[in-house]
């Protein structure tokens, strides 16, 4: 996605894309329940919605063979890179449900490394673009695409057993 910019633009999008994330995942910690209980929507519903939209994604990726950008580089590290694909649907879902049982500071911790951990690994894609080069890069796209479609489906499934 950040094909084409420069190194500067690309640490910015980084920066913009992990600030993003964590707002919106503790954002959504503290007034995901409210907002559900207002909405009616219980968390399985939640899960189908959300792993409809992982799926859609995916599908995406996997076919569309030639990335083009259509966001303009300044929104791209919020959308779509900050949310849905570093905190999306599955890490709403799971941070919503792990709260309760471990409590809330772990699940600040547990985002907060997973988040910055995923800017790193951003920050540092340069090098593995490097060593797998164009047509690993592109392969390892596709393999991870249909990671994300079985993960759907997998939210869709446990969606509809809530």
């Amino acid at each position: 996605m950040t094909q084409g910019t420069s190194k500067e633009e690309k640490s910015s999008i980084i920066v913009q894309s992990v600030i993003t994330a964590l707002c919106v995942a503790v954002s959504f910690i503290f007034l995901g329940k409210a907002v559900f209980r207002f909405l009616g929507i219980t968390v399985g519903d939640f899960m189908i919605a959300g792993g409809i939209v992982l799926f859609c994604i995916a599908i995406i990726d996997i076919l569309n063979s030639e990335k083009r950008r259509r966001i303009p580089s300044t929104e791209l590290g919020a959308v779509p890179i900050g949310t849905p694909l570093i905190v999306g649907p599955a890490v709403l879902t799971t941070s919503f449900i792990i709260v309760p049982e471990y409590g809330l500071v772990s699940a600040l911790i547990s985002i907060f490394i997973n988040v910055l951990l995923a800017g790193l690994i951003f920050s540092f894609s340069h090098i593995l673009i490097k060593v797998l080069g164009e047509g690993g890069t592109k392969a390892l796209s596709k393999v991870m695409a249909l990671l994300l479609a079985a993960i759907a489906v997998m939210m869709v499934r446990k969606g509809l057993l809530q």
